[in-house]
């Protein structure tokens, strides 16, 4: 497979709705383009719509209203092609218990009409660390390894679009390392990547770009770096020559909090704003005889961002 660079959307979604039976809005209107190649992260808490979302772009829920298209194809119109596209590795482990894993991967390959291609899956399932597992029943397998073979079943018919939901719960480190590392190789061949996550971190690490999905609306689609940029705030700790039982007069007014049990100030600030107020800051602890010792700054995460858009204007966050 040569690699592709290219730029065009491979999943187009318009005015994606769902509302249930019950009432339940679980999409509102949704809009999102993603692109060839790209990791997309689909961040958002329990309940805030990113399995229906997937769901309904993997044809398994029907959307109340609006469109989505995979590789050109509509999922409503042109269903077995656009189907033939994706890989989906759910979060629930199904497996067929008393298949071997490479009668069930051979057999995912030809459900979506792929001729036989056994290269192909000793490829895959190599990549997977699975390969010495092959003629295993899957009933024999530990939870990480039911994981992988659910990878292997997604790939098996070289989808162009892969979709991960939740892939690491409950794996251990090792297997995440090389499932990440698998996902690389991925992209760098042109399969698009659209995955699911508690683990922040992995998204922070792995993504091209983030959405964030509450109460079943898209709360922001941004580049990582783009995002944490306008939303990420940076903080300056200054490690106090001695502790203060709490903030004199002086300093009101400024986004200050004491930490370390008194011994540092924690100085909060924007990274967009024109100026940082640092050097008022100081001139200020100068005035009131404030020693410093030393002092560090950091800047945001990605999940305490995330959890600044949930908790943000919509108020609390859905359980």
């Amino acid at each position: 497979m040569q690699p592709i660079i290219a730029a065009e959307t491979v999943v187009a979604i318009a005015g994606l709705t769902k509302t249930y039976a019950n009432g339940h809005q679980a999409l509102k209107a949704v809009d999102l383009e993603i692109r060839r190649g790209e990791i997309f992260a689909l961040l958002g808490p329990n309940g805030a719509g990113k399995t229906t979302l997937i769901s309904i772009v993997c044809g398994i829920v029907t959307a109340s209203a609006g469109s989505v298209r995979v590789a050109g194809h509509d999922i409503g119109t042109d269903f077995r092609a656009a189907r033939a596209a994706i890989g989906l590795v759910p979060q629930e482990l199904h497996t067929d218990a008393f298949e071997s894993v490479w009668a069930t991967v051979s057999f995912s390959r030809g459900l979506f009409g792929k001729a036989p291609d056994p290269v192909h899956l000793e490829r895959v399932l190599r990549s997977l660390s699975l390969w010495d597992k092959k003629d295993a029943r899957i009933m024999t397998l530990s939870g990480g390894m039911k994981r992988r073979v659910l990878i292997a079943k997604a790939l098996a018919h070289e989808p162009q679009v892969l979709f991960l939901d939740e892939p690491t719960a409950g794996v251990d480190v090792e297997l995440r390392h090389e499932m990440w590392q698998l996902v690389r190789e991925l992209r760098e061949h042109g399969v698009t990547i659209i995955l699911t996550t508690h683990y922040i971190e992995e998204a922070e690490d792995m993504a091209d770009r983030i959405g964030v999905i509450n109460h079943g609306e898209l709360v922001v689609v941004e580049d990582k770096a783009t995002l944490m940029r306008k939303l990420g705030k940076k903080q300056l700790t200054l490690h106090l020559q001695g502790p203060l039982s709490q903030l004199p007069p002086g300093l009101s007014g400024l986004p200050l909090e004491l930490a370390d049990e008194g011994n540092a100030l924690i100085y909060t600030y924007d990274t967009q704003a024109e100026a940082t107020g640092i050097a008022g800051l100081l001139r200020r602890l100068n005035e009131q005889g404030i020693d410093f010792k030393d002092l560090n700054s950091s800047e945001s995460s990605l999940e305490e961002i995330f959890v600044s858009l949930v908790r943000g204007p919509r108020g609390r966050e859905t359980a």
